[in-house]
């Protein structure tokens, strides 16, 4: 199975846009982006009606898209791709890519990339800076202003489009309702619901969180700190008392009923084989869950005292990459395939029912009939900080995952872990 974005985060670190968002609520939003939020209707070859069509004039094209997915993720993207691919006279030849960042930095620069490739928004700033995306703002024939305005932000540095967003992620708790008889209201409440139902003995535990720093932020960030924030006082803020505070509390409150492995895999396992009252993971993991017949309940993070969990959140993409700027048939079926794909509401809502996909295209956005799932995830999204996207923050992922794993193993304290890493990101900061 390819392993998706989420489980290699650390391991890749940001790379992400300088602008930075200003915040990730899926509430219904009003304005549009500050810097032009309609596009231009022109084409290479021909013209695109918005979107939600797949007409088009001029030459058929055939455009290569790649992607890094689950396998149950996988099988739903193919078969949209196949749905458009029936109605439209151009193709869209779509890859699972294992290693999608050395793959695009490697393939795009030798001129052997895609015309477009699926990534979360912190990824903008440094491609385009690299030259692997480029700006469509003159060439898309639909409006920013359909989409919220945290998605609008998302796809745009410094003035250029590099990209059409499609939905927002974050993670969040999720109850095993064979296991437990209700949802917790607070997390005290859900503390002790894992203890009742820890077991290590017999493979049952209590909860199941790979403890990285993309699924952890939500409580390392609880009592009012931050990794990076560009717009602080004190930008870095890994080692600040809050941060440190919030750590203490996952090591105290969490830890103690998790698999001993940190790691995605065998913690994701333990709830995917139904041996673990509690998971907190994202959306991507809910076709799993489906798969294995697992009865689950997502809820929205539970009341905390003294802090409110705050994780981070992210803007799914579909990137222009540098061969759309030849322009030609092939960048046309790219585009078109884009927008169809961001303001299909039909699978957009497949996405949301099947995955716990966040829309953030104001049409579905807050709508009645997106499933439980997707509000408590709407919920926790609205609480949660959109992952930094200056540059600096590629120095951040390694040292404090390093720091995590030291912690949890009880090979350093919380704050001997975090200043240690407070240590090693501003030496590279320095070098």
């Amino acid at each position: 199975m390819t392993m998706d974005r989420r489980t290699i985060l650390t391991r890749i670190g940001g790379v992400g846009a300088a602008a930075a968002l200003a915040g990730c609520s899926v509430q219904q939003q009003d304005g549009g982006s500050g810097d032009g939020g309609s596009g231009s209707s022109s084409t290479d070859e021909g013209s695109s009606d918005g979107g939600s069509s797949t007409d088009s004039e001029g030459p058929a094209g055939t455009a290569t898209a790649w992607w890094s997915l689950s396998d149950s993720e996988a099988a739903i993207r193919e078969d949209i791709v196949g749905t458009f691919n029936d109605q439209s006279q151009h193709t869209i030849e779509g890859s699972d890519i294992s290693d999608l960042q050395k793959k695009t930095s490697s393939a795009i620069p030798a001129g052997q990339g895609p015309q477009i490739f699926d990534w979360a928004h912190d990824w903008a700033g440094n491609t385009y800076e690299q030259g692997f995306t480029v700006d469509q703002r003159d060439r898309i024939s639909i409006s920013l202003d359909q989409f919220t305005e945290t998605a609008q932000n998302a796809v745009q540095y410094e003035g250029n489009l590099v990209g059409l967003p499609f939905g927002a992620e974050t993670v969040t708790p999720i109850a095993n309702m064979d296991i437990v008889d209700s949802v917790p209201e607070t997390m005290d409440e859900m503390v002790s619901m894992m203890d009742e139902h820890h077991d290590p003995d017999n493979g049952q535990y209590g909860l199941s969180y790979p403890f990285d720093p993309y699924f952890s932020s939500g409580f390392l960030q609880a009592f009012g700190g931050h990794y990076y924030d560009p717009q602080a006082d004190e930008p870095l803020g890994v080692n600040s008392d809050e941060v440190v505070q919030g750590l203490e509390y996952a090591l105290e409150n969490l830890r103690p009923y998790m698999p001993n492995d940190p790691s995605y895999e065998p913690q994701a396992a333990a709830f995917n084989e139904g041996n673990a009252a509690f998971a907190i993971n994202g959306p991507w993991a809910l076709a799993t869950f489906s798969d294995n017949d697992i009865n689950y309940e997502v809820l929205s993070f539970p009341e905390m005292e003294g802090g409110t969990p705050s994780p981070y959140t992210g803007i799914s993409v579909w990137y222009f990459a540098k061969p759309m700027a030849e322009g030609g048939a092939d960048a046309t079926a790219a585009r078109e395939f884009v927008e169809w794909y961001v303001t299909n509401e039909d699978h957009l809502s497949t996405l949301a029912q099947e995955q716990g996909a966040i829309p953030v295209l104001d049409s579905l956005v807050g709508s009645s009939d997106l499933p439980a799932a997707v509000q408590a995830y709407s919920q926790s999204a609205g609480q949660g900080t959109p992952m930094p996207s200056a540059p600096r923050m590629d120095d951040v992922w390694d040292p404090v995952g390093n720091a995590l794993t030291k912690a949890f193993n009880g090979d350093a304290s919380a704050q001997e872990a975090l200043d240690t890493a407070a240590s090693e990101i501003r030496s590279n900061w320095e070098g």
